[in-house]
C-alpha cells in the first residue's frame, strides 16, 4: 500500500520534468516530507481547459486532495479510505472504474515510506505488560534520484450542499495506484535489513517509468487493456530502500531531517 510519501520538488523543476504546460503559481504547495491522507499534493494530467477555445487536452500541474471521493458519493467522508487503488481490480472496482477509463494523473513523489514490524518484539512481555511492536519506517526511493512518478486517478466531486458557484464547491480528489512490491534485490538495500522491496510490504506504489507517462495520461486512451499494460510493474533493480527515523510515523512531524539515512534501524523503545 502507499499510505505517507515525500514530495519536495518545485513545481517549476516538476514542469520541466513532465512537460508541464500550464500551472498557477497560486497554486503553489510548501515541499512535504510527510504526506499523509487527506492532504493537498501535486498531481500532472491532461485535461482541456477551462473556457478554452480548443477541446484538446493541455498537461498541467494540479493542486488536488489525496483520497478519491467518487463523482456519486453522497459525502466525502470516506476519501481517507481511498487513497490507493489496486492495478489489479481498478479498472472493474466502482469507486475507480469511470476514472480509470477518463481521468489519469501522475503523482510525483521523492519517495513513499513503509513500516516493518520487528518479528522478535512481537510478542515480547516487559515486567508482565505485552510491548507493542516496534515498527521501523523505511524510506523507499528510485536509486538514481530520479522522480518517482507514482499512477494515480483523480475525480470531481460536487458538493450539494454549497451553492453553485461557492469556492468550496467542487473537490478534485486522487488515489495512488499500487502493484505488488518488487521480489527481486534492491539496487542499493539496507546493510542490515530486507533485501528486497516484497521484504518490507507485499504492496508498493506503481512506479511508471517515462517511456509510459504519455500514453497513461492521454485522454483519448480508453482501450481498457491497453490500460492495463501500462500498469506492469517497472523493471527490477530501479529502486533503493533505507531505514529512517520513527519521527516520520507521526503526521506533525516534517522536515528534510525525515529522510535522512539511518546507519541502521533505531534501538527499541517501549510504546
Amino acid at each position: 500500500m502507499c499510505g505517507r510519501y515525500a514530495a519536495s520538488r518545485r513545481p517549476e523543476d516538476l514542469k520541466g520534468i513532465f512537460e508541464v504546460e500550464k500551472w498557477e503559481p497560486e497554486e503553489t504547495l510548501e515541499a512535504d516530507f510527510n504526506v499523509a491522507p487527506t492532504k493537498e499534493v501535486y498531481a500532472v494530467l491532461d485535461r482541456p481547459l477551462k473556457d478554452a477555445d480548443s477541446p484538446a487536452p493541455v498537461r498541467q500541474l494540479r493542486r488536488l486532495k489525496w483520497g478519491l471521493v467518487p463523482s456519486w458519493a453522497k459525502t466525502p467522508e470516506g476519501a481517507a479510505r481511498m487513497i490507493n487503488a489496486r492495478a489489479e481490480t481498478v479498472h472493474e472496482k466502482p469507486a475507480f472504474r469511470r476514472a480509470f477509463a477518463q481521468r489519469r494523473c501522475i503523482l510525483p513523489a521523492d519517495g513513499y515510506y513503509e513500516w516493518v514490524t520487528d518479528a522478535a518484539e512481537r510478542e515480547l512481555e516487559v515486567e508482565g505488560k505485552k510491548k507493542r511492536p516496534r515498527k521501523q519506517p523505511y524510506f523507499v526511493t528510485p536509486a538514481d534520484g530520479s522522480v518517482f512518478a507514482m499512477a494515480g486517478l483523480y475525480e470531481f466531486w460536487r458538493d450539494g450542499t454549497l451553492p453553485e458557484g461557492h469556492p468550496g464547491s467542487w473537490w478534485v480528489t486522487c488515489t495512488v495506484i499500487t502493484t505488488e512490491a518488487e521480489s527481486g534485490p534492491l539496487a542499493v538495500g539496507p546493510a542490515d535489513g530486507p533485501r528486497a522491496l516484497a521484504d518490507i510490504h507485499p504492496r508498493m506504489p506503481l512506479m511508471l517509468t517515462p517511456d509510459r507517462w504519455d500514453d497513461w495520461l492521454d485522454p483519448s486512451h480508453t482501450d481498457p487493456a491497453h490500460l492495463r499494460s501500462l500498469l506492469a510493474p517497472p523493471p527490477e533493480g530501479l529502486m533503493r530502500a533505507y531505514p529512517v527515523s520513527t519521527a516520520v510515523s507521526n503526521v506533525r512531524n516534517n522536515g528534510a531531517d525525515l529522510l535522512k539515512e539511518l546507519a541502521a534501524p533505531e534501538e527499541s523503545t517501549l510504546f
